[in-house]
Order: C-alpha cells, then structure tokens, then sequence
C-alpha cells in the first residue's frame, strides 16, 4: 500500500506542477528483484484513489525481468521465471544478476483541470 500511495503522490505532483487536473494514467517500471508483485500494486492503487477526484486512473506496470548472465557464455535463458541458478549450466562458472531491481514512475498523464 505505501508503494502505490508513494506513487500516486509523484502521480499528484506530476499533474499539480502541469496544471492540475485528474489522473488518467500513471506508468510504472517493476523489476523482478524489487519485491513488488504487479497485481497487488494495481489492487492497491485502486485502493489509494478510489475514494477521491482521480478514481478510475489506471495504473500501468512495465515489468522488467532480472538476467543471469556468465562471463564466459553471456546470458543464461534456461533459467524458470523466479528462480535463480548459481552457476552456468554450460561451463560451470559463476553467474551474476543485471537489471531487474527497477522501481520508477516513468510517464503521467492527466486530464486538464479547470
């Protein structure tokens, strides 16, 4: 809840510095690693705005995967989605993690206020 209330005041600042005016959309980046789970956060900006001027604004999630990659193959793709593995499946060496870890108001938009 205090994700999309934080995100929803970047939202509120975003349009009041334009303006003002109802939120309309406000778009998110969500990365694997950021332990946020994307219908949650979407349930939970319904609840944030369902009580005043900016009800109905949608809340849209750009999810970013995490990937393991090996410094001798490059990327590893035969992992399963949230599981992570600690050595490559071709060489054996060890794996690292890039990206994933986004959590970032990228786009809002808002409907003219008077």
């Amino acid at each position: 809840m205090g994700v999309a209330q934080e995100i929803f005041r970047i939202g509120r600042e975003s349009a009041d510095a334009n303006g003002g005016g109802r939120l309309a959309t406000v778009t998110v980046a969500v990365g694997e690693l950021a332990a946020i789970e994307p219908d949650l956060l979407s349930f939970a900006w319904e609840a944030v705005t369902a009580d005043g001027p900016d009800a109905g604004s949608r809340l849209v999630v750009e999810w970013r995967p995490a990937r393991q990659l090996c410094g001798a193959c490059g990327e590893v793709a035969e992992r399963a989605a949230g599981s992570w593995l600690r050595l490559c499946p071709r060489c054996g060496l060890p794996l690292r993690i890039e990206g994933g870890d986004d959590l970032d108001v990228l786009h809002v938009e808002f409907e003219e206020g008077p």
